[in-house]
């Protein structure tokens, strides 16, 4: 198995590709401090300088601190990785989604997820990170972003320019976008 890794926008991030799907939950992220069972994840988050791994479908973002060096995490990461898949693990996450939206959402609530995710999530997905939507109120469309796009310097100007000027595109009543 050949792990690649790329860059993001985040100088702090790194995506790992495995080459095959590596989850089939909705994206997670997990912090430092996070109590989990997978025992690959415990292990990257015991990486020192390590902060928190984000899942996609086919890959694993992981945010490390400021003053870390890449070199003396990244190939940890791809021998952790190809040795939890040489043991015959077919997922690292398997869960099953069942992707149901919640029937309380207002319609305008709707549409702004709609876009988020045949829009923005695919090109955040593509830079190693995601955007989860909170909550709509006078406006104000509030979201997370995980993965490589938590802590990224780019950030407040992709929400601004890209995320907020997409939404007030298609759907008028959104005046702002805001990331908590």
């Amino acid at each position: 198995m050949f792990v690649q890794t790329q860059k993001t926008p985040n100088p702090n991030s790194l995506k790992f590709l495995p080459g095959r799907k590596v989850s089939n939950a909705s994206a997670i992220e997990f912090k430092k401090n996070d109590i989990t069972n997978n025992y690959l994840i415990k292990n990257i988050l015991s990486i020192d300088g390590v902060e928190s791994i984000f899942l996609g479908s086919d890959f694993l973002s992981i945010n490390k601190k400021e003053k870390c060096d890449w070199e003396n995490i990244k190939h940890i990461v791809i021998s952790l990785i190809n040795e939890f898949f040489l043991e015959g693990n077919e997922l690292i996450i398997d869960k099953n989604s069942d992707g149901a939206t919640n029937p309380n959402l207002q319609d305008i609530e709707k549409k702004i997820i709609h876009v988020l995710e045949t829009k923005v999530k695919p090109a955040v997905a593509n830079d190693g990170g995601d955007i989860k939507f909170l909550e709509y109120k006078d406006g104000v469309v509030k979201v997370k972003l995980q993965g490589s796009c938590s802590g990224c310097p780019s950030a407040t100007i992709t929400l601004k320019q890209g995320v907020q000027n997409l939404l007030k595109h298609y759907i008028p009543d959104v005046k702002q976008v805001e990331a908590v």
